[in-house]
C-alpha cells in the first residue's frame, strides 16, 4: 500500500484540561507552539477548538482568527479546520468563525448521544452550518458518529447542501455513541465506497484508549488518521503524552509499518480537491 496517508492532529478540544494533562495547549500562543510541532512531525491537518482563560470552551471569532493567523505563518500549506462542535457555543453562534475561511470545518449532520447528555444538531441548524461553509469556501469534514450520519451526508451531497464528495470521519469510542466495533468500521468503510465511490476519502477517529486502534485500523485499510490530545491524553494506561507531536509520531511509525508515505500538506490538499497553498484565491 503506498498512497498518502493524511494525518489530522486534534490539538485541544473542549474538555481536557491542564489537571489531565499538562501538554493540553489551552491559550492561543500555546496551541500554535503545539501545532508547530505536530506538523514538523507530520501532520498535515490542524483541528482547531479554541478555550477562554480559565479552560473552559469558547466560540470567540477573535481567538479562532488569533490562531489561524498563527497557523498559516508558522505552518505553511497545513489546513486550517475549524470546530463547529456543540460543547463550544449554542445555535449559529457555533458557526460564528466561519467568515475566517479556514480550508475545512468539521459538520456534524445527526444527533446522538454523549457520556452525559444529547449531542444536539437539529436539522435547521446542519443546514445553516452547511450553508455558511458553502458561502465561505469551507470544506466540510462530516463527523459519524452513527451510520445515519453517512447517509444524511449522501443526501446532503445529492442536493447540493455539500458540494463536493464529502470527507467523512468515523468517530468510534465515545460513551453512549458507537462502540470500536471492527465488523462495523469495515461496514462504514464499504457504505462510503458504496455511496460516494472507490476513491472517496475516509478518516477515523478513537477516544481515549481506542485512538491507537483506530489509527492502526485506519493506516491499515488505506483511510486517513486523526489523533491529537483532544481525544486521547495517554501514550499508555500509565503514561501521558507528552505532547501532541509524541502522539503524531505514533501514526507516522504506524504509515511506516503499513508502507503508506505520510501525506505532505500538498498532498493532502490535493486528495481532499482543497484550494493548492498559496493560490491567489486562498
Amino acid at each position: 500500500m503506498s498512497d498518502p496517508c493524511i494525518i489530522c492532529v486534534a490539538i485541544t478540544g473542549s474538555l481536557p484540561r491542564k489537571e489531565n494533562n499538562p501538554a493540553v495547549p489551552i491559550t492561543v500562543s500555546e496551541q500554535i507552539e503545539s501545532t508547530q510541532e505536530a506538523f514538523e512531525a507530520g501532520a498535515s491537518i490542524v483541528h482547531a477548538h479554541v478555550r477562554n482563560d480559565d479552560e473552559t470552551p469558547s466560540a470567540d471569532p477573535e481567538k479562532f482568527a488569533a490562531l489561524k493567523e498563527g497557523v498559516e505563518r508558522h505552518c505553511p500549506g497545513m489546513i486550517v479546520q475549524f470546530s463547529t462542535g456543540g460543547r463550544s457555543g449554542a445555535g449559529q453562534a457555533r458557526g460564528g468563525m466561519l467568515p475566517l475561511a479556514p480550508d475545512m470545518a468539521s459538520l456534524s449532520v445527526g444527533s446522538n448521544n454523549f457520556p452525559t447528555r444529547v449531542y444536539e444538531n437539529p436539522p435547521d441548524l446542519v443546514d445553516w452550518l452547511a450553508g455558511e461553509m458553502r458561502t465561505h469556501g469551507i470544506k466540510p469534514e462530516v463527523e459519524a458518529f452513527d451510520l445515519s450520519h453517512i447517509f444524511q451526508a449522501a443526501k446532503m451531497h445529492g442536493d447540493g447542501r455539500i458540494v463536493d464528495t464529502p470527507y467523512v470521519q468515523f468517530v468510534m469510542g465515545v460513551k453512549n455513541a458507537m462502540p470500536v466495533d471492527r465488523a462495523v468500521f469495515d461496514f462504514y468503510i464499504a457504505t462510503v465506497k458504496r455511496l460516494f465511490g472507490e476513491d472517496a476519502p475516509w478518516c477515523a477517529a478513537g477516544i481515549g484508549a481506542q485512538q491507537l486502534t483506530l489509527n492502526e485500523w485506519a493506516v491499515g485499510t488505506g483511510g486517513h488518521a486523526r489523533t491529537g490530545l483532544e481525544d486521547n491524553v495517554r501514550l499508555d494506561r500509565e503514561t501521558l503524552a507528552p505532547s501532541n507531536a509524541a502522539l503524531v509520531e505514533r501514526v507516522v511509525a504506524l504509515c511506516e509499518r503499513h508502507e503508506r508515505p505520510v501525506a505532505t500538506p500538498a498532498e493532502a490538499r490535493r486528495i481532499l480537491g482543497l484550494r493548492p497553498h498559496g493560490s491567489a484565491d486562498a
